[in-house]
This record gives C-alpha cells, structure tokens and sequence, in this order.
C-alpha cells in the first residue's frame, strides 16, 4: 500500500469449518465490520467483509473468498490495516493512537518523560506509554485532568505534575541526613 495506515485489527485464529475468523478489534469504527467493508493484509491483500458478529467478547468475521478452515488458518496473524485517509475526521481535542506516537510528553515544570511509544487501549481511560532516553517508561492515563496540552502538528503533549506518577516522589529529608 502506497499511503500510510492504521492497524484495525489482527486474525487471532478461526472458529468453525466455513471460514469464520476470529478478530481481536482496535477499531473504534462502529462501521468498520460490516458486510461489505474492505480491510487489508499488511502485504496489501484485499479482504472484504462478507458477515461478522460478536461471540462472546471475540469478533467473528468472515471474508469473501474464505470459506472453509484451511483458507482461515491461512490468515491466522493476520495484522489488518485501512489507509489512514479512510478515518473519518475528529471532534477538536481528540486524536487518533497512531497520531500521538512519536510525540514528546513533558511535565508542566518541564520535565521530560520521554517519547510516546504506545497508546494502550483501556475500559476508563487509556494509558499513553512515555519511555524516555534511559529506557524508563512512565505510563500515563489519559485523563482530561492530567493533559493540559495535546499539540500533534508540534508533536508535543503536556501533562501536569502529579508527584508518583509524573514527578519523582518528593522527599523532605532522607533518614539519617543532617541540615546544616
């Protein structure tokens, strides 16, 4: 594929002798998983949707052209992609995973935490993994309260100091030192 894309989803293993797969979904497109719908391959295979539904808290889809087991055994580990000009536009102050990745996160007090290397997705709130030169990550949540700017054309984000958390724990005096 010639632009850039964004993972959907990845073929987990398959269910059944007609073809179904199993999905794990980071899709946050309600739409994404209709029939008719076209993902692809990492390689570029075009995949379009012929049915899916939800099993339990797995994603069942079939594809066109897949209809037996060993045709959905083939596609185990399947990473599933759309180009990224296929996202619909967001409401101000939200952005895409893909978008934040690479972003510099640094306190309000200036501290850096480091480059963003992942958004893992989470039921309250997501985490945005920083890890810095050193190789220390420090997971942040997303919360409204905690981002006090989001710049993703600077490619900069801004949290606020929360000792524990964003700040180094802050000790009055070590046992055993003298003021002097």
């Amino acid at each position: 594929m010639d632009e850039p894309t964004v993972v959907v989803g990845v073929v987990t293993g398959v269910h059944g002798l007609r073809g179904e797969v199993s999905v794990q979904n980071r899709s946050d497109n309600p739409d994404r998983w209709t029939p008719g719908g076209t993902v692809f391959g990492e390689d570029g295979t075009e995949l379009t949707i012929s049915a899916s539904r939800h099993h339990g808290r797995r994603l069942l889809v079939t594809f066109d052209g897949i209809s037996d087991r060993s045709g959905a055994e083939a596609l185990r580990g399947t990473v599933l992609v759309v180009p990224e000009t296929w996202l619909p536009d967001l409401p101000e102050g939200e952005w895409w995973a893909h978008q934040l990745e690479g972003c510099e996160v640094r306190t309000v007090s200036g501290r850096i935490l480091g480059v963003l290397r992942e958004v893992i997705p989470n039921p309250a709130n997501d985490l945005w993994v920083a890890v810095d030169d050193e190789g220390r990550e420090t997971l942040v949540p997303a919360l409204a309260d905690l981002l006090i700017d989001v710049d993703v054309a600077a490619r900069s984000v801004v949290v606020d100091d929360v000792p524990g958390l964003t700040a180094p724990d802050e000790q009055e005096d070590e046992p055993g030192s003298e003021k002097g």
